[in-house]
């Protein structure tokens, strides 16, 4: 086991929003946002740079999660867990196309409270002066922040990997399966890639993801030469060290939104009434509440909230609530490895829906596995990397690839499905090639 951080320096600084403080950093190496829109979903936001410890690489599939228990990656750590990982019990090993697991630790970091409009300075070391020193970055960051310069399209090309035709195929297979009783619903994907302009990088598609389309869970980060671009919806999961809470907000339902108030306000309410979103949800809930139950108290798994509308500015989410209270010494690294992946973008059962996806999608990476932080109290958050776009540098430049999922279930129509990933697309797509409005 390696040192940990147990020096730690909290300062309380008046608001500063944190898309300016991220926007004076740059997208250089290290850089860390995990931004908040700052409604009911998401209440904080965290900034971060000059990370002091990085591990990226892949992971013992009978405890993908056993570096998080070394000390050396407690609070201020910020960890990116690639779906594949999480799924290789069920498809066997795969293509590598990203690293199972990529961490890094931030001795500075910047804390953004919306509800409280304040910011809270956070400094980490090995001793008191290490903590003061850190403390001393991050209140600089705030010096330098500006509004963000907002550029032109960054990406040259956005293609298809698979033809609508091709999707629809795959749901209508996956369709028979669920009528010859293989399993309920599994979440299927469409993939689009491209490369970025010249004088683009990720950095820019993340502002520009960030202009009128903010989300309770948008974030980006950069390592060497992968970097992560999201605009994510969904809680995966939320722990509260100090009580044991533990939440988890599985989406499963969408529609578009419409530019008519009541045009919108009639998607939301053939959301909220259809028996086919309905079920899909449920699905998922009786599927995380089994996976919650691993690292909780007996019986203290319960359903909070079911079948809420949400909506984004682009699309309408049927959400709901599960939580519960974790079994005594539950870690960060235990709850994650009793729930990762996600289940809202596997299905149901968990592990015969993974292999069913596997059959039809090449390696996913980042996308749909989840974005999480380590918190000052050891408790953890995390985001599943819908709405996502990862990047790699390559010696012709920055590439990118980006998916959109639909769960299919027994009634799914191919062509439905199939444009449900269109509205779920439509803010990546625009940040990487439309003008600006």
């Amino acid at each position: 086991m390696s040192q940990g951080l147990n020096a730690v320096v909290i300062r309380s600084h008046p608001w500063v929003e944190p898309l300016h403080v991220v926007a004076g950093l740059g997208g250089g190496d290290g850089v860390l946002a995990l931004l908040s829109d700052g409604g009911p979903g998401g209440r904080w936001s965290h900034v971060g740079a000059e990370p002091d410890r990085v591990s990226v690489g892949s992971v013992n599939e009978a405890a993908p999660f056993e570096v998080l228990r070394d000390p050396a990656f407690g609070p201020g750590t910020v960890g990116l867990a690639a779906y594949d990982a999480g799924a290789r019990p069920a498809t066997g090993r795969r293509e590598a196309v990203w690293p199972d697991l990529m961490l890094a630790r931030y001795p500075a970091l910047l804390s953004f409270d919306h509800h409280g409009r304040s910011v809270h300075v956070i400094g980490q070391g090995v001793t008191q002066a290490d903590a003061e020193a850190a403390a001393v970055r991050a209140e600089d960051w705030l010096g330098g922040a500006r509004r963000p310069d907002l550029r032109p399209a960054p990406a040259e090309t956005f293609e298809a990997e698979v033809s609508e035709g091709g999707y629809q195929d795959a749901v209508a297979d996956v369709v028979s399966r669920i009528a010859a009783g293989e399993l309920f619903q599994a979440n299927i994907a469409r993939a689009w890639s491209g490369v970025l302009k010249p004088d683009a990088d990720p950095f820019d598609v993340f502002l520009r993801l960030q202009q009128g389309r903010a989300s309770p869970f948008g974030a980006y980060w950069r390592i060497g030469g992968r970097a992560l671009a999201s605009n994510s919806p969904e809680l995966f999961l939320a722990f509260d060290a100090a009580t044991g809470r533990i939440e988890a907000r599985p989406i499963k339902g969408t529609r578009p939104r419409a530019a008519d108030p009541v045009q919108d306000a009639a998607q939301a309410a053939d959301l909220l009434a259809s028996a086919k979103d309905r079920a899909e949800n449920l699905m998922i809930v009786d599927l995380m509440r089994n996976d919650l139950a691993r690292a909780s108290l007996p019986g203290s798994v319960r359903v909070e909230t079911l079948f809420a509308v949400e909506s984004h500015p682009t699309v309408h989410h049927l959400v709901s609530t599960v939580t519960a209270r974790a079994a005594r010494g539950v870690t960060p690294a235990d709850l994650l490895e009793a729930t990762f992946p996600p289940g809202s973008i596997t299905g149901a059962p968990k592990h015969q829906a993974m292999k069913v996806i596997a059959g039809h999608e090449p390696p996913r990476g980042p996308w749909c596995g989840s974005l999480f932080l380590i918190e000052a109290d050891g408790g953890l958050t995390a985001s599943v990397l819908i709405r996502t776009a990862s990047f790699e540098l390559t010696d012709s430049g920055w590439r990118y690839r980006t998916l959109a999922g639909a769960g299919i279930v027994a009634d799914s129509d191919p062509e439905a499905e199939c444009a449900e990933t269109d509205a779920k697309i439509s803010a990546l797509r625009d940040a990487l090639i439309a003008g600006l409005a």
